[in-house]
């Protein structure tokens, strides 16, 4: 039989993560979030050159920043250039106890879920969110509107509730 043009598993976007430090990335990964470690392939001098660890049953790629990639770690660029979002139940506490920062605390939002962020120690920033009311894309808008006109009454420093920036 020949092989599948596309593996099982592999099937949609896959985040592939730069980040300094891969070996304890995944271990930090399996801690915060229940990563699993499928695949590692270290270079001679020890870098992690190709890991594949999996959350949610989802692929996640990563690798020690290395010359052969384009790509950068966020603590290179000053940032990250991508979001990473996952739904739970609850993984923020201990995600925060594996080493993660707190950048948005979880609020209820009014699209149905509570949601918040979390920077891990490599950078990049977790979007987390707990669905909690199916709502129709009428109520999720005539909610939409209903915050945004109220963000401007908010104390300051209190998230609007429409994006999560302050």
């Amino acid at each position: 039989m020949p092989a599948r043009p596309i593996p099982k598993g592999y099937e949609g976007p896959i985040p592939f993560l730069a980040v300094d430090d891969a070996a304890r990335a995944i271990d930090f990964y399996a801690r915060a979030f229940g990563a699993r470690e499928r695949l590692r392939m270290n270079t001679p001098g020890g870098e992690v050159a190709h890991a594949e660890i999996e959350i949610g049953g989802r692929i996640v790629m990563l690798a020690d920043r290395l010359p052969i990639y384009s790509w950068r770690p966020p603590t290179e660029l000053g940032g990250t250039s991508v979001g990473l979002g996952r739904y739970v139940e609850d993984v923020v506490q201990q995600a925060v106890g594996a080493g993660a920062r707190v950048t948005l605390p979880v609020e209820d939002k009014f699209y149905g879920d509570r949601y918040g962020r979390v920077a891990d120690p490599f950078g990049h920033e977790w979007q987390i969110a707990t669905h909690t009311e199916d709502l129709t894309p009428e109520e999720i808008a005539a909610r939409g509107r209903e915050a945004m006109a109220n963000a401007d009454r908010r104390p300051p420093g209190r998230t609007t509730g429409v994006s999560g920036e302050q």
